[in-house]
């Protein structure tokens, strides 16, 4: 969507209800992207007694990306034509482009556990000692822009035959914009390391009733860098405690549970307030009270749970206005509340039998932020119903011995990406995508074909955009086991 463009001007609210092809590409060749990872892992185990061991984790990680990375902007005819159009609706298409180049981001890390299980008091003590370190450093170089604009229908007028959308955004094409002029580029540097410590103990009042305490605390040390402005360096400290209970009136079979816990984020910026001092970003704090039901039955053929949550956040960054030169005027007291509750089940009722579900429902909304957004569902909330279903059967005996098959499917309720007073709201409408599969399970082979989409569902993804997702896909495949 063209920032700043309200939904009224493009004449419909939905993702399906948009001018689009949706089996047509909108761009040519050549425009791809590089991108390169490079990840290893490394633990060390060491048992210092009975009761006490000792993990160290190493981490390292390096990824590199250069390229193009194209997208969209639905252009209503009342921007496109400047204001002069007014009547709604959405002719033209414009291309643009996202490239990085040379961006590079590294991370290290090393965490140090110390787990101890012991008595103390005639009470087990389940207890973990840890240590962390962090390091980012990243160098991000973003540039692009607007390339050209398209009749958003292939056959219109002026094109009776057909506009051949991938004859000028191609790779060749953009590259040669480039070249004679080249576009601004958005750096973002970050060097920060973080130092933490955490501590928590899991205590067996009884063998029915246990109870938590952990406490996290985070030095983080941002060596300064740029977010498409200069940011200073600073350092801050940040404490997180959790608490909780799990009692079991039925043990091993029915346990009723509740904790609280205070997460945080760093945010790795700074903003402007309305007398123009700069400030860094102090972290996001997330409150979340969580209680629930966990059960166990039928020898272990059946098991659900049902949990119920609250957060609160805190300390979000929010924009109450912009500058002449137009630098974002922000403030961080803004709010969001968020609550819902989850369901999942699982089954073996008979010997092959396999089911998996799942129900989830969230509420959230702004609070205290800007009149545009109060009260309403952010637009990167996704959708607040889901549900995941799954059934397979694997014959467990016989000639047919191994042979299987499954089918399942996700659900997703309306999503609104766009749900602001200024702009108005647009929707990703709800969907169902069913899957199946079958397969033949032998002891040195397994032979399996899988269908995604079944049904052939439009549908589509995103968070404040509209990503078209897979259409009908098979896959097979063949394993053999040493």
């Amino acid at each position: 969507f063209q920032y700043g463009d309200p939904v009224r001007n493009l004449g419909f609210t939905r993702a399906d209800e948009a001018p689009l092809d949706y089996r047509q590409s909108y761009y040519g060749p050549g425009l791809r992207q590089d991108s390169r990872s490079t990840n290893l892992f490394g633990q060390v185990r060491y048992r210092i007694s009975p009761s006490f061991t000792s993990t160290t984790y190493l981490t390292s990680s390096h990824s590199y990306s250069q390229g193009n990375g194209p997208y969209f902007y639905l252009g209503s005819n009342a921007a496109v034509s400047g204001g002069t159009i007014t009547t709604p609706g959405v002719n033209t298409l414009l291309r643009a482009d996202q490239s990085t180049q040379d961006s590079r981001n590294q991370l290290f890390e090393v965490q140090q556990l110390f787990n101890g299980d012991f008595q103390l008091g005639g009470l087990r003590n389940r207890v973990v000692l840890g240590l962390d370190f962090l390091r980012i450093d990243s160098n991000q170089d973003f540039l692009g822009g607007i390339i050209d604009q398209v009749p958003i229908r292939s056959v219109s007028p002026g094109y009776p035959q057909g506009y051949d959308y991938r004859a000028y955004f191609t790779g060749a094409t953009v590259r040669a914009i480039y070249a004679a002029n080249p576009p601004f580029p958005y750096l973002v540097t970050t060097k920060a390391n973080t130092y933490s410590a955490f501590v928590s103990d899991v205590l067996n009042l009884t063998d029915k009733l246990s109870v938590l305490a952990a406490v996290r605390v985070d030095r983080y040390d941002n060596k300064g860098g740029l977010y498409y402005f200069p940011v200073a360096g600073y350092a801050q400290t940040a404490a997180s405690p959790k608490f909780g209970v799990v009692y079991q009136p039925v043990k091993d079979r029915v346990a009723l549970f509740a904790n609280y816990q205070n997460s945080f984020r760093n945010q790795n910026s700074s903003f402007f307030d309305a007398q123009g001092q700069s400030f860094a970003t102090r972290p996001e704090h997330a409150n979340q009270w969580e209680a629930g039901v966990k059960l166990d039955a039928a020898s272990g053929r059946l098991g659900a749970s049902l949990s119920y949550y609250d957060i609160r956040v805190s300390d979000i960054l929010r924009t109450l206005g912009y500058t002449p030169a137009n630098v974002a005027i922000q403030s961080q007291d803004g709010n969001q509340r968020s609550r819902g509750a989850e369901l999942s089940i699982t089954a073996n009722p008979v010997a092959g039998l396999n089911f998996v579900g799942g129900f989830a429902y969230n509420y959230s909304a702004f609070e205290n932020t800007s009149d545009d957004v109060n009260g309403r569902r952010p637009e990167t909330a996704s959708s607040p119903y889901l549900a995941n279903a799954w059934l397979s059967y694997r014959q467990p005996t016989g000639a047919l011995r191994g042979l299987g098959l499954g089918v399942g499917g996700n659900y997703a309720s309306d999503n609104l990406i766009i749900n602001r007073v200024s702009l108005g709201e647009f929707t990703l409408p709800s969907y169902t995508v069913l899957n199946a599969s079958i397969f033949y399970d032998q002891k040195h082979y397994r032979l399996s074909a899988k269908v995604d989409n079944l049904t052939d569902t439009h549908y589509w993804l995103g968070y404040t955009t509209m990503n078209p997702q897979k259409l009908r896909n098979i896959v097979g495949s063949v394993a053999y086991k040493f």
